[in-house]
């Protein structure tokens, strides 16, 4: 391999195929990760249902995932791996002083935390499930006591991803979350019959643990490096700490609407939290793969053009990025408006969980389902403004929306019987409210007229509504067949006829899709 001087840029080509490699690797990790979780609620539903202790443990397990990100994950990608980065590339001394006086003080900050939390478990569940009955107030406590000190290895594990990140070693991140959700299943299906619902709680502390082994052997240059550095007046460590106030404002906003919305959830039946949760797995799996996909090739190319000030590329790149979350959220969404019933059969119910669990969560889904593809161009919009590193006007928008939330629900809940309909369609609101806030401000960074952006967005609904329509029919026709060949050919027959009007159609979004992935070697060239 030929060596290039310290300081001198590598060829165009090998810093392309560096990030191309990057993408992959990270891509690879997240479709894993997406699939592996679903499985892990198909394991925890199939195991315990809708029943109380999915309620309980959903509630405790959200106090060590609010901790962590409040103090590490909303820092590593807008704060420490930029910064880290930026002293890998030009002082390997400096980069290790930054990153283990980082390493400490998150550390440091994480175990007073949390020590705090487990002494105030008791008014930290009353704020977060206040409605829930005694006895089940009583297993939340305990389950969220013994989650909290996962809260140290999961923050570990992600500054090592940030330290990776920065040094350009992409694998071992790129599974920590699906390592994660293995030690979950592992615990509740080993466990279960000795400990009952704790076994999913000893899963989250494998699979935290799991996490940061994983990713040890990335850190073989570390030796000799001296652990105990605290420099709080490094300068890097102040360029951290500065960029991260803004996210850290928008992850406070969001946990407000995470304790309002859990709150509220506890004070309805106990199958509400469970339900939630197993809908919300189906609409994160599809937003979560679209956002990732589109990210990585657009988000690179909008900074660097952002950075030279090349407007009119700009405009161009952030469009063609909104035309493709449209032409590959939309299907998603008709799909599972049409097929939720199968789906959620499909994936779910077994054991514990039989078909009035099933309808249930369907019927939560259907709800979620309006507010899907705003969230994932709610994505689209997040990336314009960080690529112009303007971070404290999309964190002040999250408060806004945390304020749809609360007025979209707290009416709803007033009506007779709404159940979890009522929290659902909140939901919906605040990622639409987002998206629509979200886009308002966007024009003030960027102008989208004249790009297409509304014909794409009509054609790919007329397309999507003949999704909707075959796999309907076919899903009617072929239920006495079971959920697996409802699923299956329904499916397929619906994103057949999608890809086929879509190429009527003459949606320019399809053909720079199907070129991007042609030039990756994905499909054969004609």
């Amino acid at each position: 391999m030929p060596h290039h001087p310290a300081g001198s840029p590598a060829p165009p080509g090998s810093v392309a195929r560096r990030i191309a490699l990057a993408a992959l690797l990270i891509a690879a990790g997240n479709i894993a990760s997406r699939i592996i979780g679903v499985v892990r609620e198909a394991v925890i539903a199939g195991i315990f249902g809708r029943g109380a202790d999915v309620a309980a443990f959903t509630a405790a397990s959200a106090v060590p995932t609010i901790v962590y990100d409040l103090l590490v994950n909303g820092a590593i990608s807008a704060a420490l791996v930029p910064v880290f980065s930026a002293y890998a590339e030009e002082d390997d001394a400096a980069f290790w002083r930054v990153a283990t006086t980082m390493m400490n003080l998150a550390l440091i900050a994480i175990a007073i935390v949390v020590g705090l939390l487990i002494w105030h478990t008791p008014a930290v569940v009353t704020v977060l499930a206040g409605g829930f009955a005694p006895d089940l107030r009583e297993q939340t406590i305990v389950m969220t006591r013994l989650l909290l000190p996962a809260v140290l290895f999961m923050g570990l594990s992600g500054l090592i991803t940030a330290l990776l990140y920065a040094r350009q070693r992409f694998l071992l991140p790129a599974f920590t979350t699906s390592v994660f959700n293995l030690g979950i299943i592992l615990g509740a299906v080993l466990l279960q019959p000795l400990l009952g619902a704790l076994s999913l709680v000893i899963g989250v502390l494998l699979g935290a643990l799991f996490q940061v082994v994983l990713q040890l052997p990335g850190l073989r240059d570390a030796t000799g490096v001296p652990l105990l550095t605290l420099d709080l007046g490094h300068p890097g460590v102040r360029r951290i700490l500065a960029l991260y106030a803004p996210v850290a404002l928008g992850i406070g906003f969001s946990v407000a609407g995470i304790v309002l919305d859990r709150n509220l959830a506890s004070r309805l039946d106990p199958g509400t939290i469970p339900t939630m949760r197993y809908a919300t797995t189906l609409i994160q799996f599809p937003l979560g793969l679209v956002a990732a996909a589109v990210s990585f090739a657009v988000l690179p190319t909008l900074s660097r053009q952002a950075s030279s000030g090349d407007e009119d590329a700009f405009r161009t790149t952030l469009a063609m990025g909104i035309k493709v979350v449209v032409l590959l959220i939309l299907p998603a969404t008709a799909g599972l408006a049409a097929l939720a019933s199968p789906a959620i059969a499909l994936l779910y119910q077994r054991g514990a969980f039989g078909p009035d669990d099933t309808l249930a969560t369907a019927r939560a889904l259907l709800f979620y389902l309006p507010g899907l593809p705003a969230a994932a161009l709610d994505q689209m919009l997040l990336f314009a403004f960080y690529a112009r590193q303007r971070t404290l006007t999309p964190n002040l928008v999250q408060g806004a929306a945390i304020g749809i939330y609360a007025a979209t629900a707290l009416p709803l809940l007033g009506l007779a019987q709404p159940g979890v309909v009522a929290l659902v369609l909140a939901n919906s609101a605040q990622w639409i409210g987002h998206a629509l806030i979200l886009y308002l401000l966007s024009r003030r960074i960027v102008y989208l007229g004249g790009l297409r952006i509304g014909e794409t967005v009509l054609k790919c609904a007329i397309a999507g509504l003949g999704l909707f329509g075959v796999a309907w029919w076919l899903n009617g026709l072929l239920a006495p067949a079971g959920p697996v060949v409802t699923v299956l050919a329904a499916g397929m027959a619906g994103a057949t006829l999608y890809g086929i009007l879509c190429w009527l159609l003459r949606i320019e979004a399809l053909d720079f899709l199907v070129a991007a992935i042609r030039r990756r070697g994905m499909l054969p060239g004609k």
